[in-house]
C-alpha cells in the first residue's frame, strides 16, 4: 500500500505527559491549591479540594468492592461528582464507564451489562433521569464525602477485572459507548495515553491557562466533554463551570459575564441565536471570549458567519471522533469563509484512501485513516469490530470521507451515508448546507432511500417556531441551488429532529422512518 502521501503534522508531544488522568488533579492541587477548578450551580472546587475529594472517593470505591481492573458505570449529568468518580477510578485503576442518564433504560442496562460493570453510581442530586434508572436498578444512596446525592447499584460478585497495565498506554481509562448514530453502538476503549495526549495538544494549541473559563455544557459521558472541556482544562490549570443541561440563556449570560472559551456543536450555537432572536435581544455581550470551537456535526456557512457577526470571534471548526480520543484536526485561530475542519495536530498521521485502500492524490475524495497515540485500543469485547477498524499496522478507519487542499482537510461525509444516485454520488453535507441556508431551517439531515434500481435523496428538517414554511417551498428553495439529481426528492419537516445528548442528529432513526413510508 502507498503510504507516501500520508500525512504527519509532527512528531507526537509525549515527553513529560503523567501516567494516570488522575495524575493532572494531583499535580494542579500542587500547583494552584486554592486555584478554582470545577463549578456548578451551588457549589465550586478548588484544586485542593478536587484532590482531596477525589482521594476521598477512591477510597469509598475500595470499601464498596472496586477493584483495579473493574469497569465502574456512572450515570450522571455534566457533574462535580462524575468528576471526581472518573479520576476517583484511574486512582484505583479501574475503568470509568461513563453514560448518559438521558439514556434509555435499555440503553443503560445495556451498557452496564455489557462491559460487566462491577457497581453502578447515580449521580442523582442533578435531574431526575438518574434518579430513575436508580430507582429501577436498586440502587441505594451511600455516604461518599463531597460528592452529594450518589446512588450506588448492587455489587456484581461476578464481575472479573481485566488486566492491569503500568504502562499508560496499555491501561484503559474510560470505556465509552459510541452514540449509536448507526444504531449499534460499541465500547470505545480508551487509555490514558490516549485522553493525556488529546487533552494536552487541545491544551496547547488554545493556550488554555488559569486565566481562562471554559463553558463545559458538551456531556462529559462523551469525549469532547470528558477529554477536552475536563481533563485538558484541569491539566492547564482552568476553570470549568460545569453544566448539567444546555440552556442557551444560561450560555449567554455565561458569555456576557466570564466564559473565555466554548466548546460545541453546530446546534449549540444556532439554539442561541435562535434564543436572541426569539426574545428579540439586541446584539449578544460577548465578555471576555476569546475563542468558540465547533465539532460533532457539518458545519452550516450560513450559521458561522451568523455566530462570528453576532459574537466577533471567529467559529473555529474541527474534527475528533469517539474512536481518536476525539482529536485529529482543528482550525486554530483565524477567520475562514469555507468549511475546513482544519490542520491536522501534532503527532497525528492521517491519510485518504480509496475503495481499494490505495492513498488517494490530494483533493481527491477518499475514506480518512487515522494513526497515532490519539487512537484507541479498540471496541471492548469485539474483536472481530477492532480488526475491521484497525489494521495491522495501526491505521484506524474512520468511515468519513474526506480529501485534502494544501494543508487543510475537509471532511465530504460518512462514507455509509453516501448516496448513489442515478451513478452519482450525492453527499449529505452539500445538501444539508442548501437546506440549512433557508433562514426559516434550524437544522436539517438528508438520507438516501433505496427505490428500485435506484436510490433517491430525502431530506429532513426542523423550522424556526411560527415558520409556515412548506414542503413544496422548500423543494422550489433549493431547485435553483442544486444539480437535478442532488434535489430531493421528499423534503419532511419535523417538529424536532432526533439527536443524541451532544445534538448529534441520528440518521439511523430517520433512515428507518424512510423506510416504513
Amino acid at each position: 500500500m502507498n503510504e507516501v502521501l500520508a500525512r504527519q503534522a509532527e512528531p507526537a508531544p509525549l515527553a513529560g505527559l503523567p501516567n494516570r488522568i488522575s495524575d493532572v488533579v494531583t499535580r494542579m492541587a500542587e500547583e494552584r491549591p486554592t486555584g478554582l477548578a470545577l463549578t456548578e450551580p451551588g457549589r465550586a472546587w478548588t484544586f485542593g479540594d478536587l484532590a482531596r475529594i477525589v482521594g476521598d472517593t477512591a477510597q469509598a470505591l475500595g470499601r464498596l468492592g472496586v477493584r483495579p481492573g473493574d469497569r465502574i458505570l456512572i450515570v450522571s449529568e455534566n457533574s462535580l461528582a462524575l468528576a471526581a468518580l472518573l479520576f476517583a477510578a484511574s486512582k484505583l485503576d479501574a475503568w470509568a464507564v461513563v453514560a448518559s442518564p438521558r439514556l434509555s433504560g435499555r440503553e443503560v442496562d445495556q451498557i452496564g451489562t455489557h462491559s460487566g460493570a462491577r457497581r453502578a453510581f447515580y449521580v442523582i442530586g442533578i435531574g431526575q433521569q438518574a434518579a430513575e434508572h436508580a430507582r429501577r436498578n436498586g440502587a441505594v444512596v451511600e455516604a461518599l464525602p463531597g460528592l452529594g446525592q450518589v446512588a450506588v447499584g448492587p455489587l456484581d460478585a461476578e464481575a472479573v477485572p481485566e488486566p492491569v497495565h503500568a504502562a499508560a498506554e496499555e491501561q484503559v481509562a474510560v470505556l465509552l459507548y459510541t452514540s449509536g448514530t448507526t444504531g449499534n453502538p460499541k465500547g470505545v476503549m480508551l487509555t490514558h495515553r490516549n485522553l493525556l495526549f488529546s487533552a494536552f495538544v487541545s491544551g496547547s494549541l488554545r493556550s488554555i491557562g488559569p486565566a481562562d473559563c471554559i463553558y463545559g455544557v458538551l456531556p462529559m459521558s462523551h469525549i469532547v466533554g470528558l477529554t477536552i472541556i475536563l481533563v485538558s482544562s484541569i491539566m492547564f490549570g482552568a476553570l470549568v463551570r460545569v453544566v448539567p443541561q444546555y440552556d442557551p440563556a444560561d450560555l449567554a449570560a455565561a458569555i456576557a459575564e466570564d466564559t473565555t472559551i466554548i466548546y460545541g456543536v453546530p446546534a449549540t450555537y444556532q439554539r442561541l441565536l435562535e434564543y436572541k432572536a426569539v426574545k428579540g435581544l439586541p446584539k449578544l455581550a460577548a465578555g471576555k471570549l476569546r475563542c468558540m470551537f465547533v465539532a460533532g456535526a457539518p458545519l452550516d456557512l450560513t450559521l458561522k458567519a451568523r455566530v462570528e457577526e453576532e459574537l466577533g470571534q471567529p467559529l473555529l471548526n474541527g474534527y475528533g471522533i469517539t474512536e481518536c480520543s476525539p482529536g485529529v484536526s482543528s482550525v486554530q485561530s483565524a477567520y475562514r469563509e469555507d468549511d475546513t475542519v482544519g490542520t491536522i495536530i501534532p503527532g497525528v498521521e492521517t491519510r485518504v484512501v480509496d475503495r481499494s485502500g490505495r492513498t488517494v492524490a490530494s483533493g481527491e475524495v477518499g475514506e480518512l485513516h487515522v494513526r497515532g497515540p490519539n487512537v484507541m485500543r479498540g471496541y471492548y469485547r469485539a474483536p472481530e469490530a477492532t480488526a475491521a477498524a484497525i489494521d495491522a499496522d495501526g491505521w484506524f478507519k474512520t468511515g468519513d470521507l474526506a480529501r485534502f487542499a494544501g494543508e487543510d482537510m475537509y471532511i465530504v461525509g460518512r462514507s455509509k451515508e453516501l448516496i448513489i444516485r442515478s451513478g452519482f454520488n450525492v453527499y449529505p453535507p452539500e445538501v444539508e448546507a442548501v437546506l440549512s441556508s433557508h433562514p426559516d431551517v434550524v437544522q436539517s439531515a438528508v438520507i438516501g432511500r433505496a427505490v428500485e434500481g435506484n436510490e433517491e435523496v430525502v431530506g429532513y428538517v426542523q423550522l424556526l417556531p411560527g415558520s409556515k414554511l412548506s414542503s413544496a417551498d422548500l423543494l422550489a428553495f433549493v431547485r435553483p441551488l442544486l444539480t437535478p439529481y442532488k434535489r430531493p426528492a421528499e423534503i419532511v419537516i419535523l417538529d424536532v429532529l432526533p439527536a443524541s445528548s451532544t445534538g448529534k442528529i441520528l440518521k439511523h432513526k430517520l433512515a428507518e422512518a424512510a423506510r416504513t413510508t
